[in-house]
């Protein structure tokens, strides 16, 4: 009796398991990017650059950009949030623009017209 009610609970505790997993592939995930910079039109002209390059490459994400309005000291704070439609397309997205050189090359060119100041990833519930 012990050892089916054992064999009866780690059954059970896999199955979680493996939903829980399940869940988080299959959740909607978004990164925020919270950025500071000095020319948010320069800014916003090169993620259009960027934008393009990621169609390029097959990459489906939804990108937006958003400024801060009424945020106390934070006003004028430009975040941006790039949704992905489960963990599995945002690994390929990483994947693929590690693996793109001329991605590299324009991310590290990017800095150039700002300053990360936080970079997060949130999962859907």
């Amino acid at each position: 009796m012990f050892r089916k009610t054992t064999a009866l609970i780690a059954s059970a505790a896999l199955a979680l398991c493996l939903a829980s997993t399940a869940y988080a592939a299959s959740a909607v995930w978004m990164r925020v990017i919270t950025v500071k910079s000095d020319n948010v039109s320069a800014y916003m002209k090169e993620l259009d650059t960027g934008k393009a390059m990621l169609k390029k490459m097959g990459i489906n994400v939804q990108m937006r950009i958003w400024r801060a309005t009424f945020a106390g000291p934070n006003t004028g704070t430009v975040i941006v949030t790039q949704e992905y439609a489960s963990w599995n397309a945002l690994a390929e997205s990483q994947a693929k623009t590690a693996a793109d050189p001329e991605f590299g090359t324009w991310l590290k060119n990017l800095d150039s017209v700002r300053t990360i100041t936080s970079d997060s990833l949130f999962r859907e519930l």
